[in-house]
């Protein structure tokens, strides 16, 4: 049976029962204890929002380091915090120019071509004209000048608007009068009111709202990108306060800011007496106001102090691997640089020793002004030869091409476009588009060896549902789904019908009282909501965990409904009775509890403990001597959940005596109330009294994979990829997820490493080496290559490790151990990892290989597991850390299939083209002119004009390498995706490698010969100049290199044709320009030498000599030793040929 959201009576014949007499000590919620520590994670399987805290507490960590607390008077503006106003755009007027060239020559390159135009303004190595020199280095600092500067106007548009918004703030000295005030203008102390569906402005503690008990909810999407509502509460003294006077004063100590969302310590001191303020107590700017009429708080934190502004930094800067190796082909171009400029000035000090005799008589080595007698324009052989080195290095530094790096941009760029694009990346649940939010690693995503995934919310949907108990040692899962419910809850049929027929039997009491323990303890908040029948009202239960909601789902399907929450009582409707239970104290979760924890006065006036957590923290603190057959019952039943994949929970209760209380109550008021150390404090009173603990029950929750997670896993491993699912679930929910989405499979040998101490990790560990060398060992017999142990015969080794074992492992030598032992399994499953764990394992792969790594996740546990991997990938939904700190985010984990095996083959192949490209064709126009030197008694003089050798690699030949970059394809969308193996091409580096490299400065040294000497020996006894040869020069190196582009093109499309012929069009009419210009040198050389038909039958003999090698190596090498993107290609082709020769051709009919 289901159970829809639970149906109330608009006037319930039943009031709630009077509560307890007994004071309560602290109405609202303590103080939320959240430090993650360096221990074991195990989920929470009911807030899993806590599980997203940052490690460890900033707050906490600050006070414990002595930091110092700020005092805050209410209603009194304080000039001396920071004021409200935000920025977030990097420069102003006056720093942007200083600011943005400083950051641009950061990159090493950008120094190196300053240098070179610094050296080519010094009268005695000048080559180029000083004006033309500055020009390529100038184009490139102002196109990202334009960028950065247009990005940057953006956010100062944000941040005027976000500045200029308005907000009721107390006017100071009035009988409670609120003022418009724009919030840049709010300061710490201010008292502001905000109402429903507005923005919180600033970090405000609650001093009151409009529900009588000082409830107000609030929407944190823009501060964590999670929807649901969280309760916030003012303190009854506060509201009380407000509630009689309209007004509140007192002195807050709160403090420093911090980047702790989720953590808050202070108190206030208010008609003599301290009350003290936690998480619950603090709303944060960006959060917006709901279902609450209006709020009333006090500044404490403002502007660049909030929360939200702390944690407003990008995610870590990363560098692609082509962009780090890259670097090695740098140095080797840098090394011929050198070399070239070398042979040239001893070459031209070799030509001087023999020339001595000339040079008075040399045009331009007179040794002597015969006006004055003096030496002029000759410094002697020694310096000579320098002053040579360094003229070379001008005329040559083009071989390192300074458009490369705006070039990669700028395709990077219009990847991002086209992936953004993709509707096989758009989520239509959440109406999330894939974003691009790192540009510089797209090709990154071509070459991913390993894949680091959260299970929870990543591999599966993050929507609980409640399909089972365990109460008092007998197992109710029974309970069958239907259909047209909007809350999906599995009901037992033997349980409702004990519920509702004998209520008053020990058995039914247990039952009674397990229901009531999910009902109470909790933070779910029930919104009460019309319904078109107006004697009923629907209940709608807001959480920040789906796990809680499911329980409270599963309990009011029981008959026991949470109908009201406030900030000190709860109203439950059991079985049609209202009851209300005052809650005396709530021990919310935190990792080294593993549980939480509620006091409540029931209407009975008796104190009860119901404590709920994993059950390997709820079994420690169960008094298993009286209950044994009760705890082994519940403990089989767990397994058996566990192993159906079911999230598991222990549910128990303790009743408290008079004194107990009192004394819990004594010592919970005086660490309420501490500034310094109350976290842990609250962590030790709550350990205290959660003891002897009555095992209630275990409830079993489903958390159903998302749609074609199986088959996006099954596809990433045949393309080679090692999938490792990270999780905080138990071991056997582990291992039952991994064989439901087919990352675990029957004939898998699992090496299982679960231990409790550093001696049992180390031995397990040296026999799991063992089994996987004897493994390789068996597999390698008759094989000339080395086999891995997970490829060998018949057999795959899945490695299962806990986290617990972890701790004993990572940072310690044992981690060598489990390197060895996981690269050898194809499979590797962690369970119950924190999330500094997560992390811990990426760099265990990252730091011992050269893999690429990609970690996965959704909530803030995965961040920094998403900053540690090579590519962090978020996802998109109810948690938004992880897309934060990402760099690329999507909506389901199946999208990693199209984005890896196909933009990601796309961004690779081209990236990797075009590097290799761009240093190749630099290199031929580079050769060009070292071949001419040797001819000009090593003078450095050029042919090729100045503008014609500045606009080559501007101009001429980067256009279309940016266009083919960003659109060509290598091979179609639905062959990468039918043949996913096609990836390995990125794995094995197929398409950047310091062979290719080589193999293209060969081309460029045979093509620069080509270019060079057939038009020389075709003219050398002519009378053509050598300005109409260096333009036939020019133009034969833009050919011959558009021409090796075309030949590499697979796809042609209108835009591609238009570059690569239109640079070509472009080139000659440069030509024509410059040659017509009168003042720059080789005027009319163009209508020379183009009049001639020798001038085109040297282009044509040209193009075909220089592409021949070429050809011809391309011809051999997809013929005789084609690569998997050639079969590839070659299999598109049969298809379309077999689809037309399938078509039908309609006959003519005879009439």
């Amino acid at each position: 049976m289901t159970s829809e959201r639970p149906l109330i009576d608009a006037a319930s014949p039943h009031p709630p029962a009077a509560a307890s007499q007994l004071p309560p000590s602290q109405p609202e919620p303590p103080v939320r204890a959240d430090h993650l520590g360096f221990s074991v994670e195990v989920p929470d399987p009911f807030r899993p929002s806590r599980r997203d805290q940052p490690d460890p507490s900033a707050s906490e960590r600050e006070l414990h380091e002595g930091g110092e607390y700020r005092d805050v008077a209410v209603g009194e503006p304080s000039p001396e915090f920071a004021g409200n106003a935000v920025r977030t755009a990097k420069y102003s007027a006056l720093t942007f120019l200083p600011r943005n060239l400083f950051e641009q020559f950061r990159r090493l390159s950008y120094v190196y071509f300053l240098a070179i135009t610094v050296l080519n303004q010094l009268p005695q190595v000048a080559v180029f004209g000083r004006g033309a020199s500055v020009l390529p280095l100038a184009f490139v600092l102002f196109v990202t000048a334009v960028k950065d500067a247009y990005e940057d106007i953006r956010r100062h548009r944000s941040d005027r608007r976000e500045n200029n918004r308005l907000a009721a703030v107390l006017a100071p000295q009035t009988a409670g009068e609120y003022l418009p005030k724009k919030w840049k203008h709010i300061r710490v102390g201010d008292v502001v009111r905000v109402a429903s569906n507005e923005t919180l402005p600033a970090d405000m503690v609650l001093l009151a709202t409009s529900d009588p008990t000082g409830l107000a909810h609030v929407q944190t999407v823009n501060l964590d990108g999670e929807t649901n509502l969280k309760t916030r509460y003012a303190k009854q003294e506060t509201q009380l306060r407000f509630s009689h006077d309209g007004h509140v004063a007192g002195m807050l100590h709160c403090e420093r800011p911090n980047r702790n969302i989720y953590g808050f310590q202070a108190n206030l001191e208010i008609d003599g007496k301290r009350v003290s303020l936690g998480p619950s107590n603090i709303v944060l700017r960006g959060c917006e106001l709901k279902n609450t009429t209006w709020a009333i708080g006090v500044v404490v934190y403002a502007g660049k102090e909030t929360k939200v502004m702390l944690n407003n930094s990008g995610p870590p800067s990363k560098r692609s691997l082509l962009e780090t190796q890259l670097n090695r082909e740098t140095v080797i171009l840098s090394i011929m640089l050198i070399g070239m400029c070398i042979t040239a000035s001893v070459l031209a000090g070799i030509w001087l020793l023999n020339h001595q005799r000339e040079l008075e008589f040399t045009q331009f080595f007179r040794e002597k002004d015969y006006t004055t007698g003096k030496n002029y324009n000759y410094y002697g052989i020694g310096m000579q030869i320098f002053v040579t080195f360094l003229m070379a290095v001008i005329v040559y530094q083009v071989i390192i091409p300074i458009s490369l790096y705006i070039s990669m941009e700028l395709v990077r760029l219009g990847q991002a476009y086209f992936m953004g694009a993709d509707n096989d990346l758009y989520d239509e649940s959440s109406r999330s588009r894939f974003q691009c939010r790192a540009l510089n690693i797209n090709e990154d995503l071509g070459q991913i060896k390993y894949v680091f995934s959260d299970k929870t919310g990543t591999l599966t949907e993050n929507k609980m549902e409640f399909m089972c108990a365990s109460i008092h040692g007998v197992d109710y899962s029974s309970g069958k789904p239907a259909c047209g419910s909007s809350v999906v809850v599995r009901t037992d049929p033997q349980l409702l019908k004990l519920l509702n027929n004998d209520s008053s039997n020990e058995e039914a009491k247990l039952v009674l009282e397990f229901f009531l323990a999910l009902a109470a303890c909790n933070t779910i908040v029930p919104l009460v909501l019309d319904t078109r029948d107006a004697k009923q009202k629907l209940i709608d239960y807001q959480g920040e965990s789906p796990d809680e909601q499911a329980l409270a789902y599963a309990a009011a399907s029981y008959g026991i409904v949470l109908v009201e929450r406030t900030s000190g009582y709860v109203v439950i409707d059991v079985l049609g009775d209202r009851q209300r239970f005052d809650i005396l104290g709530l021990h919310e979760f935190d990792s080294d509890r593993k549980r939480m924890s509620v006091i409540v006065s029931c209407p009975d006036k008796t104190v009860k403990l119901y404590v709920k957590g994993a059950d390997s923290s709820m079994f420690g603190i169960i008094n298993k001597s009286l209950e044994l057959d009760n705890v082994r019952a519940t403990e089989a039943h767990l397994h058996k959940y566990s192993s159906l994949g079911l999230r598991t929970l222990v549910v128990g209760m303790r009743e408290l005596s008079q004194p107990k209380f009192e004394e819990w109550q004594l010592a919970y008021e005086k660490a309420s109330t501490a500034v310094l150390g109350r976290g842990n404090l609250l962590r030790s009173i709550a350990a205290n009294v959660e003891c002897n603990i009555h095992i209630l029950g275990a409830s079993g929750i489903e958390d159903k994979l998302q749609d074609g997670v199986p088959e996006a896993i099954e596809s990433l491993r045949q393309a080679g990829m090692k999938v490792w699912i990270l999780t905080g679930d138990k071991q056997e929910t582990a291992i039952s997820i991994g064989y439901s989405c087919k990352l675990l499979t029957n004939d898998m040998r699992q090496i299982v490493i679960n231990n409790n101490s550093k001696e049992s990790c180390k031995k397990s560990l040296e026999e799991a080496l063992a089994r996987t060398k004897e493994h390789r060992v068996a597999s390698s017999i008759g094989s000339p290559y080395p086999v891995l142990a997970s490829e060998s015969s018949g057999t795959v080794l899945a490695l299962i490790v806990d986290g617990n074992s972890l701790v004993y492992i990572l940072d310690t030598e044992l981690q060598e151990e489990l390197f060895k032992v996981a690269t050898e399994c194809s499979v590797v499953l962690c369970c119950r990892v924190a999330p500094l764990q997560k992390a811990g394992i990426v760099a265990l792969i990252k730091n011992r290989t050269d893999d690429m790594t990609l970690a996965i996740g959704d909530g803030a546990n995965d961040v920094s597991m998403i900053q540690m991997a090579d590519v962090g990938v978020g996802i998109s939904g109810q948690g938004g850390q992880a897309v934060m700190a990402s760099d690329f985010s999507m909506g389901q984990f199946r999208f990693l299939v199209p984005l890896l095996l196909v933009h990601g083959h796309w961004n690779y192949q081209r990236m990797g083209y075009m590097i290799l490209y761009n240093f190749y064709k630099n290199a031929t126009f580079v050769l060009v002119l070292f071949w001419y030197v040797l001819y000009t008694s090593f003078t450095l003089t050029t042919a090729i004009t100045e503008w014609s050798s500045l606009l080559y690699t501007v101009l001429y030949t980067s256009l279309p390498t940016i266009v083919v970059g960003i659109l060509d394809k290598d091979l179609s969308k639905s062959t990468l995706l039918a043949y996913p193996k096609l990836y390995g091409s990125g794995q094995r580096n197929e398409k950047y490698n310091l062979n290719l490299f080589v193999l293209n400065m060969l081309e460029a040294l045979w093509q620069s010969l080509v270019v060079f000497y057939i038009p020389y020996f075709a003219y050398r006894q002519s009378t053509i100049g050598m300005s109409s040869l260096g333009d036939l020069w020019a133009l034969a190196s833009v050919i011959v290199v558009n021409m090796q582009l075309a030949m590499d093109i697979i796809r042609w499309n209108w835009i591609i044709h238009a570059f690569v012929w239109g640079t070509i069009a472009a080139t000659v009419i440069c030509l024509f320009v410059i040659d017509s210009i009168w003042v720059l040198p080789g005027y009319g050389a163009i209508y020379h030498i183009m009049g001639q038909g020798l001038f085109w039958l040297l282009l044509l003999i040209i193009v075909v000599t220089a592409m021949v090698p070429h050809f011809a190596i391309k011809a051999f090498t997809e013929h005789f030793v084609p690569s998997d993107i050639q079969i590839g290609r070659e299999i598109e082709k049969f298809e379309a040929l077999n689809q037309v020769n399938r078509s039908e051709i309609p006959m003519r009919t005879f009439s």
